[in-house]
């Protein structure tokens, strides 16, 4: 049985300057690096991250301001946790919304989702961070839950687009 730490879409995007930006954005970059490198991840065997995608995800960019498009500058991870040692990526929203990390595929190419990952690896536990709190994050602890992974959402290391 293992443990797994989702760092679920700390992009620039949804960081202070960014085109969807959350208030503490930067701050929670810093604190899951702080986490990841210095606090042992919580005990977490396997980091992995999650990325918003969008090539052309339809509506979605009807209900939000354009953000984290393929190519873009705001797509990419914040700085602090872009050299982390992610054990994978799961990119989701290429071409429709998406907001549970479990949407997304293996951004290494094997086609895999980030629960046929897990299984595979013999996780049982998770730990969920990131942006946003009441978006994102929510959606892919839910989905953790839902799919039998035991689940805890780190509120210390997430920022909310509605705080409170």
């Amino acid at each position: 049985m293992a443990k797994a730490l989702i760092v679920v879409d700390v992009q620039l995007d949804f960081c202070e300057g960014g085109s969807l930006a959350v208030a503490g954005g930067n701050a929670v970059a810093a604190d899951v690096r702080e986490y990841v490198l210095n606090g042992g991840s919580g005990g977490a065997e396997y980091v992995v991250a999650t990325r918003d995608y969008h090539v052309e995800p339809g509506a979605h960019f009807d209900e939000w301001p354009v953000h984290c498009r393929v190519g873009t500058e705001g797509a990419r991870f914040h700085p602090a946790v872009a050299d982390l040692p992610f054990h994978a990526e799961f990119r989701k929203g290429q071409h429709a919304a998406a907001y549970s990390g479990f949407e997304g595929v293996d951004a290494a190419g094997s086609g895999l989702s980030l629960e046929a990952w897990l299984r595979e690896r013999g996780v049982t536990e998770v730990d969920v961070c990131g942006l946003a709190t009441d978006f994102c994050v929510a959606a892919t602890a839910k989905d953790a839950a839902e799919l039998g992974f035991t689940t805890r959402v780190l509120l210390e290391l997430s920022a909310a687009v509605n705080q409170g």
